[in-house]
């Protein structure tokens, strides 16, 4: 098992609740527009490695692909819709490209986020809605984001992300339920 595998196979157990964790909630609500109704769960020690998934999400959506590449670890694995992508090199290769076009229309809203750090380890694990225009027509899309960073000499690098979407029904199933 290779040493990222192992470090994550620790960092997953401490991200249970262990009381040293257990810190008040971060308040990006004042600094963030997109996140003033966002339920958010990140304490003082986690601050940074959130801004730098955020400096990625950012990048990524204007197409600044120069500083993507920067904020991933050459060794970063990215997981999404069933597929992987095992390097830095393969991910700005394939995925990069169409994933900042998608996003570049898009709007992020923030829905609920929560990080924690475990030495030289952090994860932010993110719920956000995703507005966009496919074909002229609107979309919205509920994404999970999970990020796990290292702390390097040059601060946090994003060394694995896993994204999950599906897009939003147009009605809850609940409210349709309850009008029976």
């Amino acid at each position: 098992m290779n040493a990222l595998a192992i470090s994550f196979a620790l960092l997953l157990p401490l991200s249970g609740g262990l009381p040293a964790f257990a810190q008040a909630p971060l308040s990006h609500a004042q600094h963030s527009p997109a996140a003033a109704s966002a339920d958010l769960d990140v304490p003082a020690a986690a601050e940074a490695a959130v801004a730098v998934t955020e400096q990625f999400n950012t990048a990524l959506s204007s197409g600044d692909l120069g500083t993507v590449e920067t904020l991933l670890d050459p060794d970063v694995l990215i997981l999404e819709s069933g597929g992987a992508e095992r390097s830095r090199e393969e991910y700005m290769g394939h995925h990069a490209a169409s994933d900042a076009a998608f996003l570049k229309g898009a709007h992020r809203q923030l829905r609920h986020q929560r990080a924690r750090t475990a030495g030289e380890f952090a994860w932010v694990a993110t719920e956000s809605e995703l507005h966009a225009q496919k074909n002229g027509k609107p979309l919205t899309v509920l994404s999970v984001e999970t990020m796990v960073l290292k702390q390097t000499e040059v601060g946090w690098r994003i060394v694995h992300i896993h994204w999950s979407s599906r897009t939003k029904p147009s009605t809850e199933p609940f409210a349709q339920v309850a009008d029976i």
